[in-house]
């Protein structure tokens, strides 16, 4: 039977700590340790001592618990105050929790139903199909998108116009009061208007969503009658909502990208191979897709999300954010996402709520960790959330990490809790089939006046022998292995920084070169 578990309280009157200890203690010594020294404000130096003395404790205060809870279940078993039916009905629950041969059958969702069909025929010659009908339903996303945007944008400059001419005549037959009311009005118009558009283009999706899902069940099913595919032109094709384009339709402007390539071998014993990438270019151009109107047919960005969506073979994005979910850059990544369709998962705003909602809860309950102020109902640097996606250009799973001022610094070591957090995503990618990720190289999306080429270097320096460690230690986590590997420098740095950059990362990640026998 489990037991309960109990808190010891640790005292080290030499370095002045006082700190309750959970026995089990499941938390990492190493972590422990760093999160009593920052919050006690101890120095680097005392950290060897002091964890000889916490690991002596937590020793001491295991076997003494064990042995209390060893004891007081042998006094029930003598005392026969053991009730055999609830230990055998506890261990059916775990069984039939943990064992697939004794859990309980239960037939498949409709989700799961649809991701079974999609992965069987987007593997098959209706592949084009697919991704041309997924190209139709965009385009008419991204006229309507474009509709909004313009109608909102209207309104506001009308709205401008009409503050500015009522503010010139305040002196006039303008007072203070009208004016308060004609803001009144110009907020509750605009947001008429926006909640009027979006719910229209949210109408738009999901009968899109609907229509798409039970023309691939039909597919499949005809398929396997008649060994026959429809086309995007059949009856089963939903036809096109048929929005007039915007006449300020913006020319995609091609920037070059710098970027390079090196396969490296990491591993003590049994080495693994990794492809390394590093290059400059903007965090949204790895999830926006090429929006080009002389095209017809889908990009080949749409072929490879599409292929490897239910796949062992994932792509991931580590994407900054602040301390609150849904804001900051966070609202740039939502507009991206929500240019097209979401087929498959929920919309981005409905995870996005439901992270929120579940980080909430656990940010007001008792399993804050040591860490965390108290009265802090914010998540903390380090922490990140997920986000799942399949209308994204070139990545499936979205790893949101919370980050700080602190990063604009240069004096930040390889226990920065955002260092701490890219280490976490590590695992957490390796354990969930994610074999390429995307990590900002220098934490930061924009080159500033204070990112000089030193601290470049050393930010860069930095990041590469973490991330060298972490993929060594990998190797005993389990799981995937990270096949590809991406480090992505902000647009506009200069060739003297991105060469500088490129050369340090075979000295660190020792790059092998193959010897020529003559």
């Amino acid at each position: 039977m489990p037991h309960l578990k109990k808190s010891y309280i640790y005292i080290n009157p030499e370095f002045g700590i006082e700190h309750n200890i959970v026995i089990p203690c499941e938390e990492p010594l190493s972590e422990l340790v760093h999160i009593l020294l920052t919050k006690y404000n101890l120095p680097v130096y005392c950290e060897e001592e002091f964890s000889e003395d916490l690991l002596s404790f937590i020793r001491d205060r295991s076997v003494e618990y064990f042995n209390e809870a060893t004891s007081k279940l042998i006094n029930d078993a003598k005392e026969n105050k053991i009730n055999l039916e609830d230990v055998t009905k506890e261990w059916e629950k775990v069984m039939k929790e943990e064992m697939s041969e004794y859990g309980e059958r239960r037939c498949a969702s409709d989700d799961e139903l649809f991701a079974t069909a999609y992965h069987k025929m987007v593997h098959s010659p209706a592949l084009e199909t697919i991704l041309q009908l997924e190209h139709m339903y965009s385009k008419t996303v991204r006229r309507k998108t474009e509709e909004k945007n313009r109608l909102i944008q209207e309104l506001s400059e009308c709205q401008s116009k009409e503050m500015n001419n009522a503010v010139d005549r305040l002196e006039k037959d303008m007072t203070e009061t009208k004016i308060n009311e004609l803001v009144a009005r110009h907020y509750e118009a605009h947001a008429l208007l926006q909640g009027k558009l979006t719910s229209e283009l949210d109408t738009i999706k999901e009968a899109q969503r609907r229509e798409y899902r039970e023309w691939l069940m039909q597919m499949l099913e005809d398929n396997q009658t008649n060994s026959s595919l429809p086309t995007p032109n059949s009856p089963l094709t939903p036809p096109e909502i048929l929005i007039p384009p915007n006449s300020c339709d913006r020319e995609l402007m091609e920037t070059p990208i710098l970027e390079e390539s090196f396969t490296i071998h990491l591993g003590s014993q049994l080495k693994q191979m990794h492809n390394i990438r590093i290059l400059s270019a903007s965090v949204m151009n790895l999830c926006s897709i090429e929006d080009n109107r002389q095209l017809s047919e889908p990009t080949p960005q749409l072929l490879q999300t599409a292929l490897a969506l239910y796949s062992n073979d994932l792509s991931g994005l580590v994407l900054l954010a602040d301390n609150k979910i849904g804001s900051r850059i966070t609202k740039e990544f939502q507009e991206v996402c929500q240019v097209s369709t979401e087929f498959h998962f929920p919309h981005v705003e409905d995870q996005l709520n439901k992270i929120s909602s579940i980080a909430q809860k656990y940010l007001k309950s008792e399993q804050r960790s040591a860490s965390r102020k108290s009265n802090s109902e914010l998540l903390a640097p380090g922490d990140f959330y997920i986000t799942r996606h399949s209308n994204l250009a070139q990545v499936h799973v979205i790893f949101h990490m919370v980050s700080d001022d602190s990063l604009r610094g240069s004096d930040i070591n390889s226990r920065h809790p955002v260092v701490l957090g890219l280490r976490n995503i590590l695992k957490t990618a390796c354990s969930n089939d994610i074999t390429s990720l995307t990590i900002p190289l220098l934490l930061q999306y924009e080159m500033t006046e204070d990112m000089t080429i030193s601290w470049c270097e050393k930010r860069a320096e930095l990041v590469f022998k973490c991330v060298k460690g972490f993929m060594i230690e990998m190797a005993s986590w389990g799981g995937s292995d990270l096949k590809n590997l991406q480090f992505m420098l902000p647009p506009g740095i200069s060739n003297q920084v991105f060469h500088s950059l490129t050369e340090m990362l075979p000295r660190i990640f020792k790059v092998s070169n193959p010897k020529v026998l003559q």
